[in-house]
């Protein structure tokens, strides 16, 4: 049984401890909206929050996340700064890696709540857009930090001002 909190709830799994934290997310808890990619760690659709930091759970064996926070898409309510700025922005087109590119930027966020374009940039790495939204990306991150800037106080994750913009 491997048990830890998933977006603010707590979870036990009966599963094999070897079992990539991905596939734990999708077929045992329903989280389907952590995306498959390459299956080795490489494009980042995979992308989910242990303990605030980015992690590919494709290639994180689920008993590693024992007594953890993961935070997976889903945990951000769909009202996150985030999201709001990817919308804004019209950063998604396909939409795929749009998921492990937004848990990618709410953790840095978290870490540098003012980056630069090459903070940004660096942060991304890895996070492959099919589509090449990478300025519409690095832009939408800007409006985000700067709305966080401007009255939501912190990246926390389940902080319901951060999830609406400043307005509990």
């Amino acid at each position: 049984m491997i048990e830890f909190v998933l977006n603010g709830q707590p979870v036990a799994l009966d599963i094999e401890a070897d079992t990539p934290l991905l596939w734990a997310l999708r077929d045992g808890l329903q989280k389907t909206g952590t995306k498959f990619g390459c299956g080795q760690g490489l494009c980042g659709a995979c992308t989910v929050l242990v303990n605030g930091s980015p992690t590919r759970s494709c290639v994180l064996p689920v008993a590693s996340i024992a007594g953890q926070q993961v935070t997976t898409i889903e945990g951000l309510g769909g009202e996150h700064v985030v999201q709001r700025a990817w919308l804004d922005e019209n950063v998604s087109q396909c939409g795929y890696c749009q998921p492990g590119q937004i848990m990618t930027a709410v953790g840095l966020l978290a870490q540098n709540p003012d980056p630069t374009d090459d903070d940004i940039l660096n942060a991304m790495t890895g996070n492959i857009c099919r589509c090449g939204t990478y300025p519409r990306i690095v832009k939408a991150i800007k409006v985000a930090a700067k709305t966080l800037q401007q009255g939501a106080g912190g990246v926390a994750i389940f902080d319901p001002a951060v999830r609406h913009g400043g307005e509990a």
